[in-house]
This record gives structure tokens, C-alpha cells and sequence, in this order.
């Protein structure tokens, strides 16, 4: 995955667009604190529809971010953090690069 958040395609690049939404943001907070949630449920804690929340899971679900599946009338929505993980693992690569960096300029310009 980080790869692909490299090169800027694939589910990586999924990621990162799904998570640019807040209110798409405020459903991964809210789900991940609940073992799993309906549309309607998560709707209920936002200023917008039960359809807009699904179009919204629908996006996070192309991103791997959460997974839904049936149970009896409803369906359920469950956060998927595998996506999440390898995203801070790409942050974290990108970071540590910039600090080698900067500490090499540091040193250059010390000299």
C-alpha cells in the first residue's frame, strides 16, 4: 500500500481523497468507536440525510475504509483501519525523509 500512496494511484491515492470530506472524516471517528452502525444511525448525528451518509460510505467503502455487510433489514458499517495504518506508515516514511533532510542542510550549513 504505501507503493501505491507513492506512486500516487491505486487504493492509496483512494484514501487520502475519501478522507479529504469531513463529514466523511466525522464517519470514520464514528466508526470507530462503535463496533458497527447503519446509515441511519450515523445519520442521526449529522445535518444530513440517511442518503447522503450512504453515498458517503459508499465512497469509503471504494477506499477500503469500511466494509458493510446484512444483518436482517439493516446494513451494518464497520471501520476497516488496514487503510488507515498503511496511510500513517506513508506519512510517517515522508516525514522521517524530511527530517534526514533538513538535518543534512543543518549540517551544511554549520560548516
Amino acid at each position: 500500500m504505501a507503493a501505491a500512496i507513492r506512486r500516487g494511484s491505486g487504493q492509496g491515492a483512494e484514501v487520502f481523497d475519501a478522507l479529504g470530506d469531513p463529514t466523511r472524516r466525522h464517519l470514520v471517528e464514528a466508526l470507530a468507536s462503535r463496533d458497527g452502525a447503519s446509515a441511519t444511525s450515523l445519520a442521526a448525528d449529522l445535518p444530513i440525510s440517511r442518503q447522503a451518509v450512504a453515498k458517503h460510505l459508499s465512497a469509503l467503502a471504494s477506499a477500503g475504509l469500511v466494509r458493510s455487510h446484512r444483518s436482517g433489514r439493516e446494513t451494518l458499517y464497520e471501520l476497516q483501519p488496514a487503510p488507515l495504518a498503511d496511510a500513517a506508515d506513508w506519512i510517517a516514511e515522508v516525514g522521517a525523509e524530511w527530517d534526514d533532510r533538513l538535518a543534512r542542510l543543518q549540517r551544511l550549513l554549520k560548516k
